[in-house]
């Protein structure tokens, strides 16, 4: 399986980079390609200062831009986006693909005293269900915002569902690279998959904060090896996956069998 993270900063109404990046993907016979956090959007912090319009025209506009791109290279596309519902914003993945478009709405949002997004926006809070779950040629992918892979919960509900691959979009800053990479190592060993994350660069500063967007875009093997990873510039990252080494490491490390034994 083919599969890309195009790592960018903010394209505001923008879609050059994302015309030009995609068409390269595709001759390189990429299936999947995987955004970071706030690439279709501003940072939150900004949005906190926008109008619902003009947040509602940005995400008109993507999404009617990643349908096209989706169609046109036939090209399943993996980008977060905040919309508008009913005058209410809503933190989202979504997932085009050349015959349909699913969105996944946030469950489990930062919610710091400098970073409230659980505050801001609208998503439900509720008991958790399992993430959006989609297969391209029998490779089976999930989705996880950055924020939810800190959560035991969401890979529980993850678990009977035989993931090759997790696409992680995230927008991680404050020099955590260290942490992150060793988080993302652990889950991809302990659930055995494939850990694709996505994290977007530049720079955004407040009165208090310098929020500086690193990058380091990553690939994780279900063993839990780094694979690849990207600097703190716009790339395009190809990567190559594939099931049997998934099925290897499962049965090499039995993880998935003992807790098949005890599941009820």
């Amino acid at each position: 399986m083919r599969t890309a993270v195009l790592q960018l900063n903010s394209q505001g109404m923008s879609s050059t980079k994302l015309y030009n990046h995609i068409r390269v993907a595709s001759k390189k016979g990429v299936e999947v390609l995987l955004l970071g956090e706030y690439v279709l959007n501003p940072f939150f912090k900004e949005l906190e200062e926008m109008s619902l319009s003009m947040i509602k025209e940005q995400a008109s506009h993507h999404v009617k831009i990643l349908k096209e791109l989706s169609s046109t290279y036939k090209m399943t596309i993996v980008a977060p986006l905040v919309i508008v519902k009913k005058k209410k914003l809503y933190k989202t993945i979504a997932k085009f693909s050349p015959s349909s478009t699913s969105y996944y709405h946030q469950q489990i949002l930062i919610n710091y005293p400098h970073w409230n997004e659980e505050k801001f926006y609208a998503n439900i809070i509720a008991p958790i269900k399992t993430p959006l779950t989609f297969k391209v040629d029998g490779f089976k992918f999930a989705v996880l915002f950055g924020f939810e892979i800190h959560f035991d919960t969401m890979f529980s509900e993850l678990n009977s569902k035989n993931i090759d691959c997790i696409l992680v979009p995230s927008v991680s800053t404050f020099d955590s690279y260290e942490r992150w990479k060793r988080v993302i190592s652990t889950r991809a060993f302990t659930n055995n998959c494939y850990i694709l994350r996505a994290n977007r660069i530049g720079e955004y500063k407040d009165t208090e904060y310098d929020w500086k967007f690193y990058g380091d875009s990553v690939l994780y093997s279900p063993d839990g090896e780094l694979l690849n990873h990207l600097g703190n510039k716009e790339e395009l990252m190809i990567v190559e996956m594939s099931h049997s080494e998934v099925v290897h490491s499962r049965r090499s490390w039995g993880f998935k069998e003992a807790y098949t034994k005890r599941s009820i």
